[in-house]
């Protein structure tokens, strides 16, 4: 039995899926490994009785950790989930964190969503983690060369969104209104299989996954999810401070967001 503010929250990221599934022609969701896309999966699973009825599209740069391959293949089984791989050919010992993630990650993307003539993307992403993603929509459009314009949104309220007919595709945000912490509340509640690398191993742990290359270990001791829940009331410091991209200046990501970036 969900509390009121979880129930909220859960019935806007099932109404936007549904909504999303009538109105797209073919839709993918994109899973990374961490809990956001992880607890995306369960909410799909919440809206479509049990299932997740489009395909789950997995980058695979060949330099994530041991740990993000073992659960995509449980998922995969115990969800009975069609997992598509994205294969990046870039080669990755030549490029930084930030590269990594342009060139990684969306042209591989790129090349998967025009094989499969995808036209929406379900993806985790929410708006308290990053300045720039809470720019976004909740039916955000790319252009043809998938650029976004963040500069001109048209505006969401009362549950009213906008879908452009002119787009390329679009990307959809169900968890846009969530905070990290209700993730973690939503994944204890419901048991979730996570990521191992989330809890502390000698006083660090993992609370932004991405891939070997753009993420590092954090200070923690929170070895249990309501370790975690404490911790997150205590503190100040920003989610994403293991990420390599986020260590660069705001006008970095906000470039690598406009030109199709996750």
């Amino acid at each position: 039995m969900y509390n009121r503010h979880m129930d909220e929250l859960i019935k806007k990221s099932v109404f936007i899926l549904r909504k999303a599934r009538a109105r797209f022609k073919k839709l993918a969701v994109l899973w990374s490994g961490g809990k956001d896309s992880t607890a995306m999966l369960a909410l799909c699973r919440e809206a479509f009785f049990n299932t997740v009825p489009f395909p789950v599209i997995y980058i695979d740069n060949g330099i994530d950790f041991p740990e993000t391959y073992a659960l995509r293949d449980q998922l995969t089984k115990d969800w009975g989930l069609k997992m598509l791989t994205a294969k990046s050919v870039i080669k990755t010992d030549k490029i930084s964190g930030v590269s990594c993630c342009g060139a990684n990650k969306t042209d591989a993307l790129k090349k998967l969503v025009a094989k499969e003539g995808f036209d929406g993307l379900i993806l985790g992403i929410r708006r308290d983690e990053h300045g720039i993603r809470a720019k976004e929509r909740v039916f955000s459009p790319r252009d043809a060369k998938w650029r976004w314009d963040y500069k001109n949104q048209p505006m969401e309220v009362w549950g009213h969104v906008s879908i452009d007919e002119n787009a390329d595709h679009h990307r959809i945000h169900p968890l846009l209104h969530w905070r990290e912490i209700d993730i973690w509340q939503y994944i204890w509640e419901n048991d979730i299989p996570i990521n191992p690398l989330y809890f502390s191993r000698a006083g660090k742990r993992f609370r932004s996954l991405g891939c070997t290359r753009c993420t590092v270990a954090v200070e923690s001791d929170a070895k249990t999810i309501p370790d975690i829940l404490k911790e997150l009331g205590d503190t100040k410091i920003s989610e994403r401070m293991g990420r390599a991209q986020d260590k660069e200046a705001q006008a970095v990501m906000e470039r690598l967001r406009a030109l199709g970036y996750m």
